[in-house]
């Protein structure tokens, strides 16, 4: 299963969220579901939606990853809102083939993670 996990600053435009999504799949194939934070899942529904995609909000605090933000260590507990979703969406034994990509406006980042199951 390929997890295209995103974050995102508040009032981010759909522009920006599809920029990162697309840029992450043109490194590490298409996505097979989106994740995001439950506080932002309402906002990236039309993504998904528009991208035949299931939607996991998840909670990332604690998780370890790749890149390390120092702001969003201290907001979320982790050093990527984008690389720990898309490893816990992904579930056991996931790792990351895309590190966070961030978009030009920077208020998008998207990464991706993949494990060996199928998609939930």
């Amino acid at each position: 299963m390929r997890v295209a996990g995103i974050g995102f600053r508040e009032g981010a435009p759909m522009e920006s969220l599809r920029w990162v999504l697309e840029a992450a799949e043109a490194q590490g194939g298409r996505a097979d579901a989106l994740a995001t934070l439950p506080a932002k899942a309402a906002a990236l529904r039309p993504l998904a939606e528009e991208r035949g995609l299931a939607l996991h909000a998840v909670a990332v605090g604690g998780i370890e990853t790749p890149t390390r933000s120092a702001r969003i260590a201290a907001m979320h507990g982790t050093g990527s809102v984008a690389e720990a979703a898309a490893l816990v969406a992904a579930g056991a034994g996931a790792r990351i083939t895309v590190a966070r990509i961030t978009a030009p406006d920077a208020m998008a980042t998207c990464a991706i993670a993949e494990t060996g199951e199928r998609p939930r």
